[in-house]
This record gives structure tokens, sequence and C-alpha cells, in this order.
């Protein structure tokens, strides 16, 4: 449970962070760099990850088992689902957080626990219990009410709407594949997110980039010395792989379900680093308040198998 729970607060710090990062002038200096900021960002993003998760099975001596997995008929499975989290689910992410703004791009994308609680149900056969459906709805609610809150506004409303949708479907199915390839098997966590990212950034650079003509804007980034730039994306990615590790030993532990019911809390907890990081107080209202606490409270009930909470314990 903490494990899922702090998952969701380095993600919302990733959030703010790579919402700096898409707001400085290398990102925003034309149309053409609005446009392809967010296919940048992402393969930037996912590059660094890969390389900090390389270093992390290097530190740890997992290396041979690393790379062992490749040859394994479960890497088929992850490398689908890297396709859907990686370029369909993280450009749908930066997408909404670019057009929409941080705390709203955070709160848009998170309904993708909801598609994934209905495909782990329907191809997981993972149980959910009445009341954890009851607590989902309500998590949701309160991002549907944090979305509507009168002291946000968002740039590209429509592009962001499309963002949100594509981080959801990509986000969702990723979370219920990996569910797969995690339960039963001797595949470590850090073996699959490296796996994840690697194959993410190598989508981007062989296929995206090329086909959009980012290439040129990315390699602009090194040469310009945007080091600013650079070095944000990369402390955003960090944020990120913490924030990773941590939900996929969620998803191991706890199921698809359950995890994505805590990492949902990402929401409320963007906005406390909007208010920290940004001094952004005009997030401070009622509404953001109410709603936040509903999806922190709501989300980890989602999660909480109240009997096995509650219940009575064997004797012995």
């Amino acid at each position: 449970m903490l494990t899922g729970i702090f998952a969701g607060i380095m993600w919302a710090l990733e959030t703010v962070v790579l919402g700096i990062a898409l707001a400085m002038s290398p990102m925003v200096s034309t149309e053409e760099a609005l446009m392809l900021a967010p296919f940048v960002a992402t393969f930037l993003h996912d590059a660094f990850s890969a390389v900090y998760m390389l270093i992390y099975n290097a530190l740890r001596g997992g290396l041979k088992g690393f790379f062992a997995v490749f040859k394994s008929r479960t890497v088929l499975w992850l490398v689908l689902s890297s396709a859907m989290g990686g370029p369909i689910g993280m450009t749908g992410y930066v997408l909404a957080v670019n057009c929409l703004g941080a705390s709203v791009g955070a709160v848009a994308s998170a309904v993708y626990p909801a598609v994934g609680t209905v495909l782990a149900w329907v191809f997981l056969k993972e149980k959910t219990k009445w009341y954890q459906w009851i607590f989902l709805v309500l998590t949701l609610l309160g991002v549907y009410g944090l979305s509507y809150s009168p002291s946000f506004g968002g740039g590209n409303f429509a592009l962001g709407l499309v963002g949100a949708f594509m981080c959801a479907f990509g986000w969702g199915i990723e979370a219920v594949i990996l569910a797969k390839c995690l339960k039963g098997t001797d595949l470590k966590d850090e073996y699959a997110l490296g796996i994840r990212q690697a194959v993410s950034a190598t989508v981007y650079g062989v296929v995206i980039l090329p086909l959009l003509g980012g290439w040129r804007m990315t390699a602009g980034l090194f040469t310009g010395g945007e080091v600013k730039l650079l070095l944000t994306v990369a402390a955003a990615a960090l944020c990120a792989t913490v924030s990773y590790l941590f939900y996929y030993r969620a998803i191991g532990k706890l199921g698809a379900a359950k995890a994505m019911a805590l990492n949902i809390t990402y929401t409320a907890w963007a906005m406390v680093f909007t208010v920290v990081l940004l001094r952004d107080l005009s997030v401070l209202n009622p509404m953001t308040l109410v709603c936040s606490a509903v999806i922190v409270v709501c989300g980890i009930c989602a999660a909480t198998d109240m009997k096995r909470l509650f219940g009575k314990r064997d004797k012995g």
C-alpha cells in the first residue's frame, strides 16, 4: 500500500517538473516547437529513464538477468505493454500537461484506472469487491471535480482531451499486461521497467521523431546549449523512474486494479507540489481541497480489502 502511494507522490513531482520544462523558451519559441515539444520531451524523458535503469540494474549486479529476459517468451508481452504505455500513453500524458497545464493535465489523464480496472476484471479475473468499485467511482468523481475547478484554465482544450484519452487507454492496458507478466513469474520489477523505458525511447527515436521531423529540434537542444532544459527533463525522468519502480512493485504485489487506485492519488499530490514549488496559491480553494481529499482517501480505500483489514484473524 505504501509502495503504491509513494509511486503517486513521485509521479506528482514529475508532473510539476515536466510542466516547468515544457514551459521553457525552446519548447514554446515557435508554432513548430509547440507541436513537437510533447514528442521531443517524451523521447528525452524515457531515454534518460532508460539510462537510469541501466545504471540501477548494473549497480545491483542485475545486468545478466536483465538481458536474459530478452530470450524469454515474456519479452513479447513486455514490448507490447511498453508500446502502449510509452509511445501511446506517455505521449498522451505529455500532450495533456502541455495543453492543459501540469495540474489539470495530471487530473485529466488520471481516468486510466477506470479503463485498467475493467480490463483487469475481464482478462485477469481480478476480484474487485463492490465497495472498491464505489470508492473507485468516488475517486474518479473527485478527479472530475478537480478538473472543473474555476482556478484552472487550459490552452488547447480539445487537443488536451485527446491526449488524456490516449493516456487513459495506453496506461490502462499497460498495467493489465504488466500484471499478467509479473504474476507467477520470476520477472523482476526493475527488469520489466528497464525494458519498458528502452522500448519506448527506441520507438520514439526510430519511428515517431523521424516521421514528425523532430530530430532537428532534439539535436538543437544539445548543440544549442540548452543545459537548463535538459537538466529539468532529466530531473523529471529521475522522479518518474523512482515512481515507476514503486508502481511496478505495487502491481506485482497488489494487482493492476489496486495499484492503479493508489497511483491515481498523484492528482492530489500534484496540487501540493504546485503550491510548494511553483508558489501558485490559486489552486487553494474549497473545491480543490475537498476534491483532493476525496481522491486520496477514496483512492486508498479502493485498494484496501476491508475484510482483511478489519476481519477476525485466525488463532495461531
